[in-house]
């Protein structure tokens, strides 16, 4: 079982602390990366206790509005938000060299993150760039959107990731927040997704309709006040239920 989990987005080391405890957790960290959050502080102990805690380390760019924290949509020419996201990734692979860890993919964050599964042409011009600049490196995207499909257009690897915590719309996309309904706050239900998307088993959409499609990695937030109580809960569920974390 893959779990990520989005971190290093605090101003103050006493954040990477915190997320540190959740890094025990899971299998995948997503690390802000100077556009919407973090600094070079933040990142470089977020990589030493990825490192430490032996999981996988990956970019978290995003827009570069760090007093909106990377959630509204912005205009922005086409070459300069590239620029914006390829440079907020090496600034990373950068600090990653120096600890001695290996990046090993990117999650496209927040508002980008939206604006670029909703946009075909988008996503291509960002999975090109990722080709082009990171061949290394893997994508994390929502299943079943824009960027999966340029993903495969290009052969670049791709995880397809899904939420535990958000109802999905009949097409299978997410459903809006906006929507009543659109976030599960019952940690049970939480669960009961979780599994039905690891194993590619039916679970009902926000209009009760049977859907069923995999993932390879469920979406931990990391901003939620009680996302390491959440995660140790998530992991003694699943290996109850037969499951190991990935490593």
């Amino acid at each position: 079982m893959d779990i990520n989990c989005d971190l290093g987005e605090g101003e103050e080391l006493q954040h990477c602390a915190r997320d540190a405890r959740i890094m025990a957790y899971i299998s995948r960290c997503n690390i802000a990366c100077g556009g919407h959050a973090g600094n070079a502080e933040t990142m470089r102990l977020s990589l030493i206790n990825a490192r430490t805690h032996q999981i996988a380390a990956g970019a978290h760019p995003g827009y570069p509005d760090r007093k909106n924290f990377g959630r509204i949509s912005l205009t922005m020419p086409r070459q300069a938000l590239l620029a914006s996201v390829r440079e907020q990734i090496q600034a990373l692979q950068s600090l990653a060299q120096e600890e001695r860890v290996t990046l090993t993919h990117i999650k496209l964050h927040g508002a980008l993150y939206n604006d670029a599964e909703a946009d075909d042409a988008l996503a291509e011009d960002l999975v090109q760039m990722f080709a082009q600049a990171f061949p290394t490196l893997c994508i994390l995207a929502l299943a079943n959107a824009a960027v999966e499909r340029a993903a495969r257009r290009h052969g670049y690897p791709v995880l397809r990731e899904g939420f535990m915590d958000r109802r999905y719309l009949n097409d299978h996309q997410l459903s809006p927040r906006s929507m009543p309904g659109a976030v599960i706050e019952d940690f049970d239900h939480c669960l009961t997704q979780v599994l039905a998307l690891t194993a590619g088993t039916p679970f009902p959409s926000i209009d009760n309709k049977p859907l069923k499609f995999s993932v390879d990695s469920i979406c931990l937030h990391g901003d939620n006040p009680q996302a390491e109580s959440i995660a140790r809960k998530l992991q003694q569920a699943l290996q109850r239920a037969g499951y190991r974390r990935c490593r």
